[in-house]
């Protein structure tokens, strides 16, 4: 790709007849273009090709990011690097000049770095020749301390190692990650850091498998405070100049955090496809304690209820009761027999124990270091030979068994706890608030799946008894001649039709059947005289009393010499079942009108022909969330009919404008508003759409005030992204959507301007062609630091 110079450094450059070899690069520092002869100035020539970082083949980069971005975005016009050196192979030397300056990409509308290496080991040469040796000592002096103030401004963390392993250099930002001091570092083996002590060897000895494996490779760490840290390294190999010593770079960033939000959503993910699956509670709870622990790293998970397994109670009715662990998973990596055999034997009652203490307070509990607190045992024990144990058995047989931490929360639904699911670590694990408020909402999923399960079994249970009763009463029974005279009835016949012996002497069968059934009724004796038995027929009859009675059987016709001589049928009274299956038909009408009001058509229809759970991934969709400013100080002086009539007035023109442009409304918050564009079905304006309708909101806002005489004004937020979104649960299901485009939308309102629509740097990017702006400039938006927003004013 051909670039243009855009600044008058590189025109001036180019206009001296001075030769340069030249290289081009992205903002990531990734290569773009090289000259044919730029290798013979690199370190590690075989990394200087586009698509390589510059700092593989050029480590005088490393450290350089404060200095090339500025450049990089126009805020410093030139950089220059003077009088480098290299040593080749055949001792020759090769001195040389970097200039750094920025190149304008006008066909892609970017910016890109040009950097330009001058051979100046002529002159080089000719001035060495002058100087003096304190000249060359003052000049790597400062040189050193250049590189030192360099590495000590870098973000990530960096280490070098002899190739044995042992620490030979650490900057302040590996300091600051592990906890250690550079005298506590300095000459230890590198595997007082990491987990894995057998990765870096192996690759020492294969080169190869090092630049093919161990760029960005996510390794366990430990901080000096045994603190698990995940570590994405980048690793590279320097041959010392001197002497034929190999030194290992290792640069690293924390990406614990990162790690934990997807364990967090993954665990959400497997818990959702369990309940989903699972027929039983039975079946479902060890997966549910499985995958919990596989998810999150945790090596051993508990559930502690107050019944044999699970007890559909009220806590006031369990306040005397025990809590009993009825079921655990654990990890074949550790050993914890003993820990099990005493759990097993483990009762507590209410508040004396750790699971206790989250069934009393039914909220979430952690415990950072299991030996230095008190209250994971309390509660009574008995042995197996009915021998009382000391109140901290418990929690020594999880000290003796490696296990550090541990966290719990409820099984909790509407105020009704069923349980308590705990979970305990080798690691130690600091608390994370974020997993914590999870977990309660996962527990809450949970809760919903057993009370269902157990809804479920007492209907089966109840079907069963019916079952059972109806199959076990008096069939009716008739016989009838083939020209519809009977013959006989039985007695469940009589009372079931309320006619008398000598009545149905006198009827004819075509008298008591209903007559929408007649004609049905003809054929099945076609069929019957043809010789084929009917076994299952449902029709209709009419009783003495004019009642309309359905019946369900089986009809044969017995032959004489091949003539039909009587019909015999044995029918069960299904009148009920006829009527409670008209009414199932009619309720489930009815629930599918009311589900076409909470969810999305397309939605609708895919759990119509595919119950269970949705969640579906979309690339690219438009968030908007709006809020209506003071709503809470206007709420506190008015009633609560009118307020919710005031929200209805104004909700009802957003859902009007919703389905004007084809967007899709979430829900609504109290006095907040959210919709999406973009989803369930894919279209391409949604971004439009949605800012025409935000714009629309301001307006019908205004007309609401001028009409009502009121004062309201309403803040919009807008991102566009990715999300996840579906249909979750089995009570009470919504359309929901989650991840971090909802979080930026939702941050774009809350921090948003009252009567201002605050958009994203990505929305502005799908606006700005078609709609006004104003540039807000930075924001701190909470959870992702500065973002630079913009307010919408309206259409060009």
């Amino acid at each position: 790709m051909k670039h243009q110079a855009s600044n008058q450094s590189l025109q001036k450059y180019k206009a001296i007849h001075r030769q340069f070899e030249r290289l081009d690069l992205d903002s990531r520092f990734l290569i773009l273009y090289a000259s044919k002869q730029v290798q013979r100035f690199a370190a590690n020539p075989q990394e200087v090709m586009p698509g390589k970082d510059i700092r593989l083949g050029f480590p005088e980069f490393i450290g350089l990011e404060n200095i090339l971005i500025p450049i990089l975005k126009g805020e410093q016009e030139l950089f220059e690097l003077k009088s480098l050196a290299r040593t080749s192979s055949e001792e020759c030397h090769l001195y040389f000049d970097i200039y750094i300056l920025r190149n304008r990409c006008e066909s892609h509308n970017e910016n890109k770095l040009t950097i330009l290496f001058e051979d100046t080991t002529k002159t080089i040469l000719i001035k060495q020749q002058s100087k003096n040796i304190k000249l060359l000592y003052n000049l790597l002096f400062t040189y050193k301390n250049y590189m030192e103030k360099v590495l000590a401004a870098m973000a990530e963390a960096l280490l070098v190692t002899t190739k044995t392993g042992k620490i030979k250099k650490v900057n302040r930002a590996a300091l600051d990650l592990f906890g250690y001091s550079e005298e506590e570092l300095i000459g230890q083996p590198i595997s007082l850091l990491l987990d894995d002590n057998t990765l870096f060897p192996k690759a020492i000895q294969q080169k190869s498998l090092l630049k093919k494996y161990f760029q960005n490779i996510e390794i366990i760490c430990r901080s000096k405070k045994k603190e698990k840290l995940l570590i994405a390294f980048s690793c590279s190999l320097i041959q010392s100049k001197t002497d034929d010593n190999i030194d290992i770079i290792y640069i690293g960033r924390n990406i614990t955090v990162q790690k934990s939000r997807q364990q967090r959503i993954g665990t959400q993910y497997a818990i959702t496809r369990i309940l989903s699956e699972s027929q039983s509670i039975q079946q479902a709870i060890p997966k549910t304690l499985h995958a919990i622990c596989e998810c999150l790293g945790w090596e051993l998970g508990e559930l502690w209820t107050a019944n044999e397994y699970i007890a559909l109670s009220s806590q006031q009715d369990c306040v005397h009761s025990v809590l009993r662990c009825v079921e655990i998973w654990s990890s074949r990596t550790v050993a914890i027999r003993e820990f099990k055999a005493v759990t097993w034997q483990t009762t507590y009652t209410p508040g004396t124990g750790f699971p206790a203490q989250v069934w009393s307070t039914q909220s979430p509990l952690w415990i950072e270091n299991i030996s230095q607190h008190d209250n994971l045992g309390w509660g009574y024990n008995v042995s197996l030979h009915e021998i009382a144990l000391s109140s901290d058995v418990r929690s020594q047989a999880a000290v003796e068994s490696g296990l550090r931490s541990a966290f719990g929360f409820p099984i909790l639904d509407n105020g009704e706890i069923l349980g308590v699911m705990t979970f305990f670590s080798q690691d130690a694990q600091l608390k994370d608030a974020e997993l914590m408020q999870m977990m309660v909402s996962v527990g809450h999923q949970i809760a919903q799946f057993i009370k269902s399960k157990l809804l479920e079994k007492s209907l089966v249970e109840r079907e069963e008894r019916y079952r059972d009763l109806f199959e076990n009463a008096d069939e009716l029974i008739q016989c009838v001649t083939p020209y519809g005279q009977f013959e006989y009835v039985n007695r469940a016949w009589l009372k079931t039709l309320g006619y008398s012996e000598l009545e149905v002497n006198e009827l004819s069968l075509f008298d008591i059947i209903h007559p929408d059934f007649r004609e049905k009724y003809r054929h099945i004796l076609y069929q019957m005289m043809s010789g084929n038995k009917i076994d299952q027929v449902t029709i209709a009859l009419i009783s003495k009393d004019g009642q309309k009675i359905f019946v369900q059987g089986s009809i044969n016709c017995k032959f004489f010499k091949g003539k039909p001589v009587v019909m015999r049928g044995i029918f069960q009274n299904v009148t009920q079942r006829v009527a409670l299956e008209e009414a199932q038909r009619q309720q489930q009408e009815q629930t599918e009108r009311l589900l076409l009001n909470i969810l999305p058509e397309a939605i609708f229809n895919r759990l119509k022909e595919e119950p269970g759970t949705i969640a579906e991934h979309f690339s690219d969709v438009s968030v908007l969330f709006a809020d209506i400013v003071g709503f809470t100080e206007i709420a506190s002086q008015i009633s609560a009919i009118q307020l919710v009539n005031i929200l209805n007035q104004i909700f009802s023109i957003f859902d009007r404008l919703t389905e004007q442009y084809s967007l899709e409304k979430i829900k609504t918050i109290g006095d907040a508003y959210m919709v999406v564009g973009g989803l369930p079905v894919r279209h391409p304006n949604h971004a439009q759409a949605i800012a025409c309708m935000a714009l629309d909101m301001q307006t019908v806002i205004e007309e609401f005030n001028f009409e009502n005489n009121q004062n309201f004004s309403i803040r919009v937020g807008i991102h566009s992204g990715p999300v996840v979104a579906g249909v979750i649960g089995i009570k009470k299901v919504s359309y929901d959507l989650w991840g971090d485009t909802v979080n930026i939308a939702h941050r774009m309102e809350s921090q948003g301007l009252a009567g201002k629509i605050q958009v994203t740097e990505a929305t502005y990017q799908k606006l700005c062609h078609e709609f006004v702006f104003q540039k807000r400039g930075e924001i701190e938006v909470k959870g992702k630091g500065k973002m630079t927003t913009y307010l919408m004013i309206g259409r060009k």
